[in-house]
């Protein structure tokens, strides 16, 4: 990825709003949101489970900043890694469908399933916004 990506006014104004999204939902899991992002841990995570949403929401808050503030080819591997982390992340909304655990408004499978299929649209739209789809694309080379 050695040159610079350049990104849209559409793909700055998508990251700026995926970054304050990250920042909102950092501060649920450190404040109002706590005990409903609890019931999003599986139990196989190996810490309590208000640890691990403190831990994450310390994390999304960092994530949020980064998108909003990071340029040039750090905002290519903020993308990546965000979404990285929304993979990371996905066997908790697994658990809280195979569970039927309500919390967020998810209060029926049907909901709880449709959440699932928000994830790779929110790994996409990081993706997207920072310029990682374009970094990523194999470049053609002139032959003369």
């Amino acid at each position: 990825m050695p040159h610079q990506i350049r990104t849209t006014t559409l793909q700055n104004v998508a990251r700026g709003a995926l970054g304050t999204f990250m920042i909102v939902a950092g501060a649920g899991h450190l404040t109002f949101a706590r005990q409903e992002f609890q019931a999003q841990v599986p139990d196989f995570v190996p810490l309590d489970k208000d640890t691990t949403v403190l831990a994450s929401g310390v994390v999304e808050t960092g994530l949020g900043l980064a998108l909003l503030l990071l340029k040039g080819q750090n905002r290519v591997r903020m993308g990546l890694g965000l979404a990285a982390f929304y993979a990371l992340v996905f066997p908790g909304n697994i658990h809280q469908y195979t569970h039927h655990i309500s919390a967020f408004g998810l209060d029926t499978d049907a909901k709880r399933l449709g959440r699932l299929f928000l994830q790779p649209v929110l790994m996409s739209w990081a993706m997207w916004s920072t310029g990682a789809f374009r970094a990523l694309k194999p470049k053609k080379h002139n032959q003369s």
